[in-house]
């Protein structure tokens, strides 16, 4: 019999975003709905209205729409009956900025998606510092943030985000066959940003 905890997990399922596929995905709740499909799984539109504090009609109308750029998907093992499931079509979506310098809407897209991702971790920051005191000291010492300054070339700094990415990527994989095992697992959501350092620091 094969050791299941022996078997090496999939990598994640990344999909390299297209023109059509940003432009659709820069919206408040189709942002939304795509993050709780990954996270949560599967999942009607009621639910996830429930869950996001919208309603049903809008929630249905917004996941046809990621649906016809393949952004979500039906859940083929949950079909039948008037509900229809929906799942993340991919675990990761990823570009380069410059992937999309020669369409100024897939670009106001680009920049309106990357800010809304700042103030998600504007968000999550301000919760953590609002509930921090409900942790454990073993908690409180794993969240957070640091920096580094470096003097580096764009071509290293690619490097660097690479390997940064693939770790990150191994221990997600990881994570799912190994520490649900341990009772004090919890979900943790990991930022990776790399800035150009401003003028007077």
């Amino acid at each position: 019999m094969a050791n299941d905890e022996a078997t090496p997990r999939p990598a994640p399922r990344e999909v390299r975003i297209d023109k059509r596929q940003v432009r659709v995905l820069a919206h408040p709740l189709r942002m939304r709905l795509v993050g709780a499909l990954r996270v949560k799984g599967p999942a009607t539109a009621t639910t996830l209205a429930e869950l996001l504090g919208t309603n049903t009609g809008a929630t249905s109308y917004h996941l046809r729409q990621l649906a016809e750029v393949g952004l979500v998907v039906e859940d083929p093992d949950r079909g039948g009956g008037r509900q229809r499931w929906w799942q993340a079509a991919h675990d990761v979506t990823s570009w380069d900025p410059s992937d999309f310098d020669d369409d100024p809407d897939a670009r106001a897209a680009i920049e309106w998606i990357q800010g809304d991702q700042v103030r998600l971790l504007v968000d999550t920051a301000d919760h953590w510092f609002a509930t921090q005191h409900e942790w454990s000291p073993a908690w409180r010492d794993g969240f957070g943030m640091s920096d580094i300054v470096m003097t580096i070339p764009p071509a290293r700094l690619e490097e660097l985000k690479t390997e940064m990415w693939q770790l990150l990527e191994r221990y997600h994989r990881d994570a799912e066959a190994v520490d649900p095992i341990d009772p004090e697992a919890q979900p943790v959501q990991v930022f990776l940003a790399a800035y150009p350092l401003r003028e007077g620091l």
